[in-house]
């Protein structure tokens, strides 16, 4: 017979700030609905936290649709939980089995800091897009949709690297915490279109430059990004990334 309501032990990582050493704490959760998202258990068990006076769960959350990425937690060692192509939030409490024990951490990379609990600080992310800097395209009115014919298969690349939500998941998934996969979905958005060719060159070269300073790891190409993503952005974006700084850097030596 299958469960409807699930009993369960949520093993979480709990830590202060940057400066704390955290340390797993092991709650039982009772009597939970298999249709609730992962999200809405532990907004329960923190109902319950709080209720005993205890501190309740941090974590990062906002539209819970799938679509912010600020959801972002390993869940039984798997960036995002067990579901394929699925943010934390749209996980349900069904991919779990009654008197399961689920084990849930924040991000584990050098340039992902703890911020307190399962939240940490993705701003490195932030600051490689703006190292990106601006597009120079005409502003003002709309202009018509057909005005600057754009190649079908290109409109579909850059329209597929786009869906990148930037919730870490490629980085929480590599060995080497790299950010390739991020960075090449950034970088082959804009270079597969028109409107991103005037700062084609500059934009890859300083982007590159500031996900190095910020320390994230070197790829080396094991596809478990890819395999994580919750958008699943495909590693050729990194090929198309590794050309596109290469021509630049070529221009740049002239």
């Amino acid at each position: 017979m299958e469960h409807t309501h699930l009993n369960l032990t949520v093993k979480v990582w709990r830590q202060k700030n940057n400066q704390s050493k955290g340390q797993f704490e092991s709650y039982p959760v009772k009597n939970i609905s298999t249709e609730m998202s992962f999200l809405e258990m532990i907004d329960v068990l923190n109902e319950e936290l709080i209720v005993d006076g205890k501190e309740p769960i941090a974590f990062d959350h906002d539209c819970r649709e799938g679509i912010c990425g600020m959801c972002s937690m390993y869940i039984n060692g798997k960036p995002h939980g067990p579901w394929q192509a699925n943010t934390t939030c749209q996980l349900h409490m069904r991919a779990f089995k009654d008197g399961d024990t689920v084990v849930v951490e924040p991000w584990r990379a050098a340039a992902f800091p703890v911020i307190k609990d399962l939240m940490v600080d993705r701003s490195a992310f932030d600051r490689i897009v703006q190292a990106g800097g601006y597009v120079s395209v005409n502003t003002g009115n709309a202009v018509d949709g057909n005005s600057l014919p754009i190649n079908k298969d290109k409109a579909d690349a850059s329209f597929a690297a786009a869906m990148c939500i930037g919730c870490g998941a490629c980085v929480a998934a590599c060995k080497n915490s790299s950010a390739m996969l991020f960075l090449s979905a950034k970088v082959s958005h804009l270079a597969l279109l028109p409107q991103g060719e005037p700062e084609r060159h500059s934009r890859v070269l300083n982007m590159v430059a500031q996900m190095d300073k910020e320390g994230f790891g070197a790829c080396t190409n094991t596809g478990a990004c890819e395999a994580t993503c919750p958008k699943e952005i495909s590693i050729s974006n990194i090929a198309r990334l590794n050309q596109e700084y290469l021509t630049a850097s070529l221009v740049a030596d002239k």
